[in-house]
């Protein structure tokens, strides 16, 4: 049980995901950085300036404005990043497989499909040994 967690865990697709998991959470993080550092400012001095620039009060409850609009733009501009740099690139080397233009995954060869069913012969005559 232990051994196809482990198997799991190693796979590539696990890894790939925990490094894009970290990696989009560190870019979310410079562009809300970025967003509340410049384009907040920004809605705040285009809505008047001053203390309450961004906001309005109704029965003495103040509604920020800005910082949604803030969230906003945030998501805008990493939902484009990731959008431009990942999905439409994956897309495109999709299509062209499909097209025949670009080759796919290698497919493994005779010998590797041979080393591979020996190995798992081998693997299969340890755990069946005597006990």
């Amino acid at each position: 049980m232990l051994k196809g967690f482990k198997d799991f865990l190693l796979r590539g697709n696990v890894v790939d995901l925990a490094v894009a998991v970290v990696v989009g959470a560190a870019f979310t993080a410079v562009v809300t950085a970025f967003t509340e550092a410049f384009l907040k400012p920004l809605i705040q001095l285009v809505s008047g300036g001053g203390e309450l620039a961004g906001t309005f009060v109704v029965n003495d409850v103040e509604f920020d404005y800005a910082s949604f609009i803030n969230a906003v733009i945030t998501f805008l501009i990493t939902a484009a990043v990731i959008y431009f740099l990942v999905v439409l690139p994956l897309k495109t080397i999709s299509e062209r497989r499909r097209r025949g233009e670009e080759s796919g995954p290698a497919e493994p060869t005779d010998v590797e499909l041979l080393t591979e069913i020996r190995d798992l012969l081998r693997e299969q005559r340890r755990g069946a040994g005597p006990e």
